[in-house]
């Protein structure tokens, strides 16, 4: 509150005579010091810790808040509580490019994971050496799913066939029916062919290349696939490292574990917001990459800012231009994803100085009343 004062002009001795005027609202301004932090567990909340707000807009229009309670609206847009639209930096491909413009985010389930193509594969198997050549133990298969450009998935079948004591042949193949003909000559659909040799420990020792070292299967191709994808040519990695996967011990042929690097396309399945206010989305296909990156404002004068409603500002002449950023640089703060940023008023500290205005309220009110009653009391004296 602010005092108003009406000047009358000086006594003989130069002081001034005033007359008071009551009082009027100098100035409300806000309080921007940081609010504890909840977590929520909803993925579209997210708090501030330190400095900054997030820059929003509805219909060209920007204001700047603290409140992150977001949502995703039925455009998947990231959204306000109140429908503005949160602003930051786009990724294209997985990578996010803080010097383009602010543009809105959008994190719905619509976002697609593109697929890719399978480049290598990998089994860890064992081929049980007691086998007999020409028996029934003495060829196994295991399945293993591979994906082509499309993002369609195919069955490569890896069939082993024992020829003779710590030698068995080895084929991939995937059905006939996922190729096309080749000059009017259908497709077997085998992939590769050849043969795998364990020492007597049963230690794999062969393919070799020319140096006499083991190697990996390379140059495995799938060509003119009846799906219209594009050919395909993939590894078979024998080695993990320099350790092969595949032994030969007298136990039932199995395999442990397969591996590939292909997937189908997927769709966004959730999403989180990290401390730098990057949006990672989660993918069906298992994938993980990033959507995009919550922009931040800073203000050289946060009490310049102009209060619009909503818990939202706008930037003044007396705070500055908004300075936009990323979270954690630039003296901004971080974020926390799954969070949000409580009330920093005091509500005991606040219902307390009520209290105490109430109090002097009353002793006001109670001084004015004794004075009424004494000027009454004098009044009435003189009356009688």
């Amino acid at each position: 509150m602010r005092r108003r004062y009406q000047n009358l002009g000086t006594t003989g001795a130069g002081n001034p005579i005033q007359l008071g005027a009551g009082t009027q609202v100098g100035s409300m301004p806000s309080t921007f010091t940081q609010g504890s932090v909840t977590s929520t567990g909803v993925p579209t909340d997210v708090a501030i810790q330190g400095s900054g707000f997030y820059v929003v807009q509805r219909g060209g229009v920007i204001s700047y808040t603290r409140a992150g309670n977001f949502a995703v609206d039925k455009d998947n847009f990231l959204v306000t509580s109140d429908g503005q639209q949160v602003l930051g930096y786009l990724a294209v491909n997985g990578i996010v490019n803080t010097g383009q413009a602010l543009a809105p985010l959008q994190l719905g389930a619509g976002t697609i994971s593109p697929p890719t193509t399978t480049t290598t594969v990998q089994i860890q198997t064992n081929l049980n050496a007691a086998a007999t050549v020409g028996g029934t133990d003495g060829t196994y298969s295991t399945p293993l799913t591979i994906y082509d450009s499309l993002g369609a998935s195919h069955t490569l079948t890896l069939t082993f066939t024992k020829t003779d004591a710590n030698t068995w042949d080895y084929s991939l193949s995937i059905p006939a029916s996922d190729l096309n003909p080749i000059n009017g000559t259908p497709q077997t659909g085998i992939l590769a062919t050849g043969t795998l040799t364990f020492d007597g420990n049963g230690a794999l020792i062969g393919p070799v290349d020319a140096n006499g070292d083991l190697v990996n299967i390379t140059g495995i191709d799938a060509v003119s696939l009846a799906d219209g994808a594009s050919d395909m040519s993939f590894d078979w990695n024998l080695l993990n490292g320099t350790t092969p996967v595949i032994t030969q011990v007298a136990a039932p042929s199995s395999t442990s574990s397969t591996q590939q690097n292909g997937s189908s396309s997927g769709t966004l399945s959730n999403f989180s917001i990290g401390a730098d206010g990057t949006v990672t989305g989660s993918f069906s296909n298992g994938k993980t990459a990033a959507l995009g990156q919550v922009a931040l404002a800073s203000f050289a004068n946060v009490l310049g800012l102009q209060r619009a409603g909503d818990t939202n500002y706008t930037e003044t002449l007396a705070s500055g231009q908004a300075v936009l950023g990323t979270a954690g640089t630039g003296g901004r703060g971080t974020l926390a994803g799954g969070s949000l940023e409580l009330s920093n008023v005091d509500i005991s500290t606040e219902f307390a100085a009520l209290i105490v205005a109430q109090r002097a309220f009353e002793a006001n009110a109670k001084a004015v009343t004794t004075f009424d009653q004494i000027t009454q009391d004098t009044i009435n004296l003189k009356q009688g």
